[in-house]
This record gives structure tokens, sequence and C-alpha cells, in this order.
């Protein structure tokens, strides 16, 4: 808390005056008494105690007006962030093959599983090699037979570990599948309109938002096999529009699958189905990269590269916005005035 005007503090030399003249000024004799020494002896009563309350009163209510008149303030700092940052839209495959198991630390668990949890890592950051993407515009896409929109882009990062939640393994038969194209084009869809989401998020903060650029970064273990767009027919809507395309493989090689048996689970040697010429040609043609990916601490260092390429910047503006605390002391001292007026006129009148 601040004053404006200190200056007023000056008026507080006027309490010894105050107390002065109350205590101290000469009065008149009212009743002439041949000795006082019973009326001593009888004690004080509640009243006499309370005489000099109005003194008392005058002299808050003096403290109080002063403390108005130099106009105190609490102020309050706000942050506008002038952000530029990166639209990105995650795409991951759920498909039935991103169930063969993948190493995260000293855990096996399936691939989408190891897959979602190093994202978050991503996003949040993990106090190690990723710092997260806190000022960046983020959305998913999750695909098998067919591509949906998960999570729309967003700024709140806070809401996607919820959404996460919600990707699972596909269950359906029938809706088993890799749609790489249909996914490709439905983010690139999301990625041209991304300026009229982040307009809606940030007009009630009034921060100023640009996109630097939009990518895609595609997280599969597999090939296009369903669909109705080719993987590089959607990629070169993507390219026109200028959004860049990493793509990831995970896992490839050969690989054990957990099934669900009679006597417990088993597991089961699966064949990669890795098609990373058709992920190479994606990112070439939009000016990204392919990576390939084992297990956690690789797909960490693709995500560090990633990184290193997609930076963001933020400027944060600030400024001090006050608040007036003047009225709760001028109605303090207004209340000790009444207050001395009515004790004086009532409890703690003086005769004559």
């Amino acid at each position: 808390m601040q004053f404006n005007t200190p200056w007023a503090f000056l008026f507080l030399l006027a309490i010894p005056v105050v107390v002065y003249f109350h205590r101290y000024r000469r009065r008149g004799v009212a009743f002439r008494f041949s000795s006082t020494r019973n009326a001593a002896a009888s004690g004080r009563s509640l009243r006499q105690r309370c005489l000099h309350a109005p003194l008392l009163l005058r002299v808050l209510a003096l403290v109080f007006l002063t403390l108005a008149l130099a106009r105190p303030q609490q102020g309050l700092e706000r942050v506008r962030d002038v952000s530029e940052g990166v639209a990105i839209e995650m795409i991951v495959d759920r498909s039935g093959s991103m169930g063969a198991e993948m190493a995260y630390g000293r855990e096996r668990l399936n691939r989408l599983e190891v897959v979602k949890r190093v994202f978050e890592e991503f996003v949040n950051g993990n106090d190690k090699d990723l710092p997260g993407r806190g000022n960046d515009l983020i959305g998913m896409i999750a695909f098998a037979r067919y591509a949906d929109t998960i999570c729309p882009l967003t700024l709140g990062h806070g809401a996607l570990s919820r959404f996460l939640e919600n990707v699972n393994l596909v269950q359906r038969k029938r809706e088993d599948g890799t749609a790489i194209g249909d996914a490709i084009a439905l983010a690139a869809a999301r990625l041209q309109t991304a300026e009229e989401s982040v307009a809606k998020q940030v007009q009630e903060t009034g921060d100023v938002y640009d996109i630097k650029s939009k990518i895609i970064i595609l997280l599969t273990d597999g090939k296009n096999n369903t669909g109705k767009r080719h993987p590089l027919e959607a990629t070169k809507l993507a390219a026109e529009w200028g959004i860049k395309i990493y793509t990831i493989g995970v896992g490839g090689g050969e690989s054990m699958t957990r099934m669900p048996g009679l006597l417990g689970d088993f597991l089961m040697r699966s064949e990669s189905g890795l098609d990373d010429q058709t992920l190479k040609a994606i990112a070439n043609e939009t000016g990204g990269i392919y990576r390939q990916a084992d297990n956690a601490d690789a797909l960490r260092a693709v995500y560090k590269e990633i990184d290193e390429l997609e930076k963001s910047e933020i400027e944060s503006v600030r400024f001090v916005d006050y608040r007036e605390w003047f009225a709760p002391f001028a109605l303090a001292a207004l209340l000790c005035v009444a207050l001395e007026i009515v004790l004086s006129c009532t409890v703690l009148r003086r005769i004559p």
C-alpha cells in the first residue's frame, strides 16, 4: 500500500494541540464544597472512568481523517502477455498394433500409453530435458480407421491431461485400421482455422497472441491401409497451407504384444508394419523431419529436437492498477465523531 498525498500526515501535528486544550484549559468552578474528602473516598464509577472517551474518539477521528486525506492506494500488478507461439496438432495412432509393449523407464507399457505419457512431458515439461510448451496452442487428434478430434486447439493445457485419459486402444475389430491420410487432413484443417480459435480464447484477457508457425507431430507404428485420403495427398494440402509435419515412427523391428488368455496374459511376437518410407516423404514434403523411437528415452530425444527447432517467444508488458482505500478511513472518522457527540450529550454529559 502507498499514499498518493503523504504531506497530509502533517495534520497529525494537531493532535497534541487538541489534547492540550481538552485537558489543560482553565475551567470555571461550577460548585464549591468545603471538603471533597468523602467524595474522593467513595471511589470512581464507570461513567467517571470513561470521561476521557470523547477525547480518545476525537483523536482517532483526526487520525482516520488524516489517513483518508493521504489517499491510501493498493497497487495490483497486472501482466499483459504479448506472445508469439506455435500452433501444434498432435496426431496419435490408437490402432490395435499400438498395444505392443515398449520400455518406459523400468516399466513395460503398451506403445500408446508411452506416447501419452511422454506427450504430457512435452507439453508440461519434466524438469529434465523437456522445458514444456506453455506458450503454444496445442490440440490432439487420435485415429485408427477413423480420425477424431480429441482436444481442440487450446492455450489451457490443464485440460489436455483429462482428454488424454479418453484416448485408448481401439476395441472393436471393425474400427481398427490406420487412416494416416485422413488424420493429416483433419489436423491441417484444424490448423488452417487456428487464428479463429486463439482469438476466442484471448479476447477475455486482452492478451495479444501471434501464431509464429503451424506444425503437425504424427506418431504411428503402422502404414496407411484405410481412409478416404492417401497420406501424400493430405500432405500436399498441408504444404499449401504452410504447415510443417514432423513424423515419428513408434517402435520398429520385432515386438511383443500382451494378449489375454484363459490362464492369464501371454506375450505374442509381432512384426513391425512401420512404413518409414512414407513417413520420410511426408516430413520432406513439408520441411519437417522423420525420426524413429523404440522406447521412451528415444521419444523424449525426438521431442527435444523439435523443441529446439520450433521455439516460441513471449514478452510481458507490466502495469500497475491502483485501488483507492480512502473511503473506509473517512467513514471510520465520521463514526468516531458521531460517537463522541452521542456520548458527550448523553451518558458522559457534563453539568454545567
